[in-house]
């Protein structure tokens, strides 16, 4: 066994064993460099209560697992393979001698679906936690409960480990466990902030001026944080046009879908006399560790991968670092010694950071988590223990793809199980889409076409052009073989194939090359198939309709937008956008929903208000999703669709659309008036447009047999039917509280304005004689007087009409009386005569 450097967590290792004797599970957290990783495993090997069992360290990338398993096994004097050993897609390195076996994430969920108990394992390690991936956090789950109800031998146990841990909510997860914490390596780090930027210079012009500086101040290497492999291009092309040819200097890409041959060169230590800058997206904050690195430049980005509910698109978003991702990556500077880390931004805009990454599951599309969970057995996810639930709109959302993937059936409201198709596609590894694919494909003879689809959408595309067409791809990975760039992606194809046999039945059809690719991705992205929208001559061409109702384009002059249909494979887009642009696709043949994709076809009546036609219209569709393959009209009109049509046409132009006229209007006014005032206003209906707008249904349908057009609407007595609404009685009990009209004392019979509060009754001055009494309403309600002069104009306003006699009256008397001579102006109006006509009429 090589004998190992001191580290910080060495003090630990007794407390941590002690600790896992006494406990089932516990809580490490130590920082970046304090050995975590390659300590606390080995530590734990000679254990009495693991007896013969294995240690499960899960890694959350490839790259690190591999790294993990070579440290281990040099501490051992060991090659990889015997006690310590690693499996992580398209390799494993174990053997009957492997005690500790390091695997990715997603790894663990497999092996908990093969055996709940994992009755071979004696305690599992989540290396960096903190990430809260959802495979971990999905392993864990299931973890607890499949220790909880189905493990038969010794207690399993948990480790949790990570720089950064939220140890009070997890301890509380799990039963109370012991937090430890370990300090790390004290190199101190320096912290230079950068000025507010004032000018729109992209980041990577102001990363790569960070770099040059960096490299005239400081000998050692540096580690350069960016959001993604577009920047890291991007910045790699700047220092290489920027910078003098240094064959002491080695710029190295590091990131995800980087070759693992060329990650492990990245986070090599540097040959003596060499200085790295390794252009590194999140992947290094702390699961690797990158030897020589003394200055840490942090463009303070990250790109995160989030599920839209809403569109069904998982989008690629820049968002500002997290604080404790900032720390992360400061630590960075000081593994070796004393180092500096470059914040290209502001202490003001540090103190504003968000303190933690969200979770995963907080973002993710939950189709594989939806998927592994029915495997597992769980109808509800919230049966199982989290530190955040799935959010329930994005698992929804999820068990509806399942099913439109005909994985997932549902015997009963809020009941679900797989079905055949969904146990097979749990079986595989990939996503729920790839796997329905590959199953497809081997049904249909394709399952090498399948395959390598899959291999291409498990990875980022590898061609550099704006071209869509997957055809491309296709051939280029055939050309490739297993050399080059497509060695990694034909391996994968390889496992696909080997894990779904072609199993095609003699009388399956057959498809063409050029039409395979298209029945593959619909198979897949059911709610991806496209339809142009216009001619591709009337200058619109590459703008489609897709079949979950979004827009989407081609970039210009790409040759697919010569064909009406597609099967979109890749989309990106932009939260502030209804149009996705059009990454990935394939020409798809619309005789395959009469065949291979008739699932995919729905056959119904539609009955809707032609807004051209101003009419109904009736019309059986046969659509796939959104998109209507084919219409044809019908004269069959059902009753029921007709009214609801109808209904939806009010609804959605208001009540304008229906002849409101002024007796209507008075009817509704009245009826606010009683409701108003009467003690119990339920009893009467509420006539406001709001409220009929709501009871539409209600008490709209009955009088729509005779509606069909736009012209038939106005022929509708809306006083009549509003009226209606009211039974005798209450029609009566109207009329007394709220009537139409009063008679005054000249026999007129004037019409109140409910339209006002209180109501108005507006009168000539003149048929008011002879009265004292305000005139009332119902409720003992007195109305507004607008006494009026002969010309109809208000000579006042009052609620007090006594009061009006006594006073002011004399002097529009005097006014008036000089006016209009005609008309009479006693002293005393309360003992004249009413009379609506002038001195010499009534004297007639």
């Amino acid at each position: 066994m090589t004998k190992p450097q001191p580290l910080p967590i060495d003090s630990l290792l007794d407390p941590i064993r002690q600790s896992l004797s006494q406990h089932d599970e516990l809580i490490l957290e130590a920082p970046p460099g304090a050995g975590k990783t390659t300590r606390v495993p080995l530590a734990l090997l000679g254990q009495p209560w693991l007896g013969e069992q294995k240690i499960l360290l899960l890694e959350p990338r490839r790259l690190a697992a591999k790294a993990a398993a070579q440290r281990l096994a040099y501490q051992l004097g060991e090659p990889v393979g015997q006690q310590v050993g690693y499996r992580i897609r398209l390799e494993s390195k174990i053997s009957a001698a492997t005690r500790i076996e390091v695997v990715t994430e997603g790894i663990l969920t497999r092996m908990l679906q093969d055996d709940p108990g994992l009755e071979e394992i004696g305690l599992i390690i989540f290396d960096e936690f903190h990430e809260r991936s959802l495979d971990a956090d999905t392993g864990l789950a299931l973890a607890l409960q499949g220790r909880e109800l189905l493990r038969e031998g010794p207690p399993l146990k948990l480790l949790l480990m990570s720089a950064t841990l939220d140890g009070a909510a997890l301890s509380a997860l799990l039963n109370g466990a012991p937090v430890l914490r370990s300090e790390g390596r004290a190199h101190p780090v320096e912290l230079v902030y950068s000025a507010p930027s004032r000018t729109d210079s992209p980041i990577e012009e102001r990363v790569v001026s960070r770099i040059r500086q960096a490299l005239d101040r400081h000998s050692g290497s540096q580690l350069v944080f960016l959001p993604g492999q577009r920047e890291i291009r991007r910045v790699m092309q700047l220092l290489d046009e920027s910078l003098p040819a240094d064959p002491d200097r080695l710029v190295t890409p590091l990131y995800g879908d980087l070759p693992l041959s060329e990650q492990q060169r990245a986070i090599a230590a540097p040959e003596p006399g060499q200085r790295k800058v390794v252009l590194a997206t999140a992947i290094a904050e702390t699961s690797l560790t990158i030897e020589g690195i003394e200055v840490v430049i942090d463009a303070g980005l990250s790109r995160q991968a989030r599920f839209d509910p809403g569109s069904g698109m998982t989008r690629l978003l820049t968002t500002r670092v997290s604080a404790a991702a900032a720390t992360q990556r400061a630590g960075r500077a000081g593994r070796l010694g004393p180092g500096t880390c470059y914040r290209l931004w502001s202490e003001q805009q540090q103190a504003q950071l968000e303190p933690q990454t969200p979770a995963e599951i907080l973002h993710a599309d939950l189709a594989p988590l939806a998927l592994q969970l029915l495997q597992w057995g769980v109808n509800d996810p919230t049966e199982l223990c989290w530190l955040n639930p799935p959010p329930a709109a994005a698992y929804n959302q999820a068990l509806d793809l399942l099913q439109q993937l005909d994985a997932l059936e549902s015997p009963a409201p809020g009941q679900f199980r797989l079905t055949l198709r969904g146990e097979q596609m749990a079986g595989l590894p990939a996503h729920p889409r790839l796997a329905h694919m590959l199953l497809c494909g081997s049904e249909q003879g394709l399952a090498r076409q399948a395959a390598d689809l899959a291999a291409l959408l498990s990875e980022r595309d590898p061609l550099k052009t704006p071209q869509a067409d997957i055809q491309q791809r296709l051939e280029w990975l055939q050309q490739q073989g297993g050399r080059g760039q497509g060695g990694q992606l034909h391996r994968l194809a390889q496992q696909y194939r080997q894990l779904c046999p072609d199993t095609r039945a003699t009388k399956a059809p057959t498809l063409s090359t050029e039409a395979a690719p298209g029945y593959l991705i619909a198979c897949a992205y059911p709610d991806r198939i496209a339809r142009q929208r216009s001619n591709q001559h009337d200058g619109q061409a590459g703008q489609y309709r897709l079949s979950q109702g979004r827009g989407a384009k081609l970039s210009g002059q790409d040759r697919l937008s010569r064909y009406d249909w597609l099967a979109v494979a890749s989309l990106s887009s932009r939260q502030d956008s209804a149009t996705d642009q059009i990454r990935l696709a394939a020409p798809l043949d619309p005789g395959l929903f009469d065949t291979l994709l008739a699932d995919l076809r729905q056959t119904e009546q539609v009955i809707e208000w032609d807004t051209q036609q101003d009419r109904l219209i009736a019309e059986q569709r046969t659509r796939v999703g959104q998109l209507i393959l084919r219409r044809t009209s019908t004269k069959d009109l059902d009753p029921a669709l007709k009214t609801a049509a109808l209904i939806d046409q009010v609804r959605s132009k208001g009540l304008t659309l229906l002849p409101i006229d002024d007796t209507t209007e008075q009817l509704r006014q009245r009826l606010a008036f009683v409701r108003q005032h009467d003690s119990e206003p339920e009893r009467w209906p509420d006539l406001s447009d709001r409220a009929l707008l709501a009871s539409l249904e209600e008490w709209l349908t009955p009088w729509l047999d005779s509606v069909s057009k736009g012209s038939d609407f106005a022929r509708l007595d809306m006083a009549a039917i509003l009226r209606s609404r009211l039974d005798w009685m209450q029609q009566q009990e109207l009329d007394r509280l709220a009537p139409e009209r009063i008679q005054v004392p000249s026999g007129s019979r004037i019409r109140v304005d409910y339209s006002q509060t209180p109501p108005v009754l507006a009168v000539k001055l003149q048929e008011m004689f002879g009265c004292t009494d305000t005139p009332r309403l119902g409720f003992n309600a007195p109305v507004t007087l607008h006494l009026l002069s002969p010309a109809q104009r208000p000579l006042q306003v009052t609620q007090d009409l006594a009061g009006f006699w006594r006073g002011s009256y004399t002097e529009v008397r005097k006014e008036m009386k000089g006016r209009y001579p005609k008309h009479p102006w006693p002293e005393d109006p309360t003992n004249a005569p009413a009379t609506a006509r002038t001195k010499r009429a009534a004297q007639s």
